[in-house]
């Protein structure tokens, strides 16, 4: 049986010993598949909307890292989440979703799908107050830890309260990935990922992904996604499957990068909060203790001051790069106000509370004391001195 490294290494690239025996899945860039006669037409691969060997290759492996029966790759998180819109929903449905979420999806649902009578409601699933939904919600969208606030949901809480009222449950394992939380087996229904992200992990390729077990759900994606012609090509899911190999010892150093982050700016006298999961003063951090095996390598802090300020501290780095994607080892920053949920407005925005001087870390693999140094040149920039708390203890 293999373990997390041996799937994400070995799953789907067996070596084919009826060709050359290859240890890498090959790229196979036809788009069409020939039969030696009529009874095969429909035997195999066919047309590679379809399905294509890389790219079976490669779904093959995201659902044994899920612990999933069936995985689809898509040609980025937001076909993916059209996708299972459209496959799982019918014109009326209503569907919940956390109000802290990735801003693309929030502008799916509320500028496109509302269109065809979809009906969403944002709610604060992390107090569990809220955790009690109408008996005619169809589905239920998560995201954990949160993005940009790093909330954590109680997803088997969540989901045993949804399955009462034969609700699914959509969880977003993007920030997680497979290696730090398995949704499955805390009972979500739907498994989706931006393989842009963690995944794939080099900020080379765009990408999105769907697991599930049940073959109801499998079949009516399988479908869709043949309908809708969303599929990754198969040179991004080359790319991807090559990505995967290294996720564990990514992640690792993501989490120990982002932890080491997280305690140096709590004791910094210009952060006014800090937001990540594995650090005791998280509100939810027993909660993520006991359902995650590891807290990412995301996190968010709040400068004291304005946004200027927090424009003016970003600016000022060198190592960490100002861009909007996160998961690839490089280390990425951004102010969402003005950059990932520049979109939604301010009212919004501060009612779920993301304000003005919120900033967010995609924490990289590089090595501990650049990140410091650098964060020490942003807080210099601010013209109020530099931190006494440098180093800090690793």
């Amino acid at each position: 049986m293999k373990g997390f490294s041996g799937k994400s290494i070995h799953e789907g690239e067996e070596p084919d010993e009826t060709l050359h025996g290859d240890v890498v899945s090959p790229i196979h860039l036809s788009s069409t598949f020939s039969k030696k006669n009529m009874k095969d037409v429909e035997k195999g691969f066919v047309y590679s909307r379809s399905g294509n060997p890389t790219r079976r290759a490669l779904e093959k492996k995201l659902a044994a890292l899920e612990g999933a029966e069936h995985g689809y790759a898509f040609s980025s998180g937001m076909a993916v989440e059209t996708t299972v819109l459209l496959s799982l929903l019918e014109s009326g449905d209503h569907i919940i979703a956390s109000d802290d979420l990735y801003s693309g999806t929030r502008r799916l649902f509320v500028k496109v799908m509302e269109r065809f009578d979809l009906k969403f409601d944002f709610v604060d699933l992390s107090k569990d107050e809220n955790i009690s939904f109408l008996k005619d919600t169809k589905m239920i969208w998560l995201e954990s830890p949160t993005n940009p606030l790093m909330k954590v949901l109680d997803i088997e809480n969540i989901a045993d309260e949804a399955h009462e009222k034969d609700t699914l449950v959509v969880m977003d394992n993007t920030f997680a990935t497979p290696y730090f939380q398995r949704p499955l087996e805390l009972k979500a229904d739907v498994v989706v990922h931006s393989l842009t992200k963690y995944i794939s992990g080099h900020s080379d390729v765009v990408g999105g992904a769907v697991m599930v077990n049940d073959e109801t759900l499998h079949q009516k994606l399988m479908f869709h996604q043949n309908a809708l012609g969303t599929v990754l090509s198969p040179f991004d899911s080359y790319l991807v499957m090559r990505g995967i190999k290294t996720l564990k010892p990514r992640m690792n150093i993501h989490e120990k990068n982002a932890k080491i982050l997280g305690e140096y700016l709590e004791e910094h006298r210009l952060v006014d909060a800090v937001y990540y999961p594995g650090l005791p003063s998280h509100p939810q951090h027993d909660l993520a203790s006991r359902q995650m095996s590891g807290y990412g390598g995301m996190l968010s802090f709040e400068l004291s001051g304005t946004s200027e300020k927090a424009v003016k501290f970003v600016e000022a780095l060198e190592v960490f790069a100002l861009g909007e994607s996160l998961g690839g080892v490089e280390s990425l920053i951004e102010v969402p106000a003005v950059m990932t949920h520049s979109n939604m407005s301010r009212e919004e925005r501060e009612r779920i509370g993301i304000r003005d001087n919120l900033i967010r870390v995609s924490a990289g693999i590089e090595e501990i004391e650049e990140l410091i140094e650098d964060m020490e040149r942003g807080f210099a920039a601010l013209d109020d001195g530099r931190s006494d708390v440098w180093p800090v203890k690793s």
